[in-house]
């Protein structure tokens, strides 16, 4: 057993900020994310002038949030850098512990067991007890064996590291098939030998027609306002060809935008009026306006901005009943359910970057909204080509959930591996004083 002080050796290397100098600060992420760079400041603009500086390789934990794995390993780019007292640096002494060894020990159970139990006071202001944790004990292995359970351990995340990344192939190569298959599906390629068997079917036209006299009646009911009149598509906006009986329209033509519905309303009377409504806006933008829509079923389209380029989550889907949303997503509403489906599996299927604009904060406006072109097939192709597409995502989704199953076993094994390294039974109780000293 040894010392946590045996291995490391405080330093304490004071500095006075002075105005006039840029200073590297520095910051070290919580669940084992390392030391990285904060920013890099004016000495002018730094309250505290007394603080400590730190050199590549010493090992630096957070006072705060050690308990929470936010220590690591000075990387060379903030050789100099400084930091507060909350942080604590150490010398590595390699005369005791081998360097590639300690970097895994840190990532062990029974380092971060030391700096839990190091961490006293209050709940909320919960700080590292120096000289209990430099004098807690942990089982340390002699210098050759530390090279062995090294090596094991390096050899056992090579394996999982393959593992990982055919995962990762794995699920980019379903995700461009999910793509490719909803592409084809609005192309009609799907549908060929339906439509060879059903060649008597109502036409997309006369859909597009009762769709058309469907606004006109809620117009004279005032449920809707008067639309601009929406040109027909250009040859140049029209990307595939198409089967017989279809048509091709502009997205404005077949769907009621109900984005006017929107209420505004504060986040703080969004959540005293309950949370129990689903929420769709831009990823972490809850603090805006938002909007309460009313209950119906509707495609919303754009849940977060930057997903429409990303494509991480499908940027069209169908919602029901009362629903939060901001202005980054557009409410549609289609009179037949079954065109909602197939207009969702349009818009994700195809390529929507073209249609966003903004930098920082993609954004699809309602114009290019109005102008996305849908392929239009007659109602009862619509009902097949959403069964055939439904039938091949669910296929999808087990294909899926096996892979998260996978990834999951691999972090687990990679946990059993480091566990089964540096394993030790705990120190009985009155081992541990209440109080920081020998462990």
């Amino acid at each position: 057993m040894k010392r946590i002080g045996d291995i490391l050796t405080r330093n304490k290397t004071p500095v006075l900020v002075e105005d006039g100098i840029n200073y590297k600060q520095v910051t070290i992420r919580t669940n084992y994310k390392g030391v990285v760079l904060r920013g890099t400041q004016n000495g002018s603009t730094i309250g505290t002038k007394s603080q400590f500086i730190v050199s590549a390789g010493q090992f630096i934990l957070s006072r705060i949030d050690a308990r929470n794995g936010a220590f690591g390993i000075v990387p060379d780019e903030l050789e100099g850098a400084i930091v507060t007292n909350d942080f604590l640096a150490f010398d590595i002494n390699e005369d005791e512990v081998e360097q590639e060894f300690f970097n895994l020990f840190l990532q062990s159970p029974v380092f971060l067991e030391a700096c839990v139990r190091a961490s006293r006071g209050n709940t909320n202001r919960k700080r590292v007890e120096e000289d209990f944790f430099l004098n807690y004990k942990v089982n340390l292995p002699s210098l050759p064996d530390q090279l062995q359970i090294s090596q094991r351990i390096n050899d056992a995340r090579a394996s999982i590291g393959i593992a990982q990344r055919e995962i990762n192939r794995q699920e980019a190569l379903l995700d461009k098939l999910k793509h490719a298959i909803l592409q084809e599906a609005v192309q009609g390629a799907l549908t060929a030998d339906w439509r060879a068997v059903n060649p008597e079917v109502e036409p997309a036209s006369r859909l597009l027609r009762r769709i058309q006299e469907h606004k006109e009646r809620l117009v004279a009911a005032k449920r809707l306002r008067p639309e601009k009149p929406v040109a027909k598509l250009t040859r140049a906006e029209i990307p595939f060809d198409i089967p017989k009986g279809w048509e091709w329209c502009p997205l404005a033509s077949v769907m009621i935008l109900r984005d006017g519905e929107r209420n505004p309303i504060s986040k703080a009377e969004r959540e005293r009026r309950g949370k129990g409504f689903p929420y769709y806006g831009a990823s972490g933008v809850i603090d805006e306006i938002d909007g309460f829509t009313h209950d119906g079923d509707f495609l919303l389209v754009g849940e977060d901005g930057s997903n429409l380029r990303l494509r991480s989550t499908p940027v069209a889907f169908g919602a029901s009943g009362k629903i939060w949303v901001n202005n980054h997503a557009h409410v549609l509403e289609f009179i037949e359910p079954v065109f909602q489906e197939f207009v969702a599996h349009r818009i994700n299927g195809m390529d929507i970057a073209p249609f966003v604009t903004g930098g920082f904060q993609p954004k699809l406006s309602q114009e290019n909204l109005n102008r996305i072109p849908i392929p239009v097939p007659p109602l009862a192709e619509q009902l097949a080509i959403v069964g055939n597409i439904e039938a091949f995502l669910r296929t999808c989704r087990a294909l899926e959930a096996e892979t998260d199953e996978a990834r999951k076993h691999l972090a687990h094994l990679l946990r059993a591996v480091l566990n089964q390294a540096f394993f030790r039974t705990p120190a009985p109780r009155d081992e541990a004083p209440q109080e920081a000293g020998a462990v």
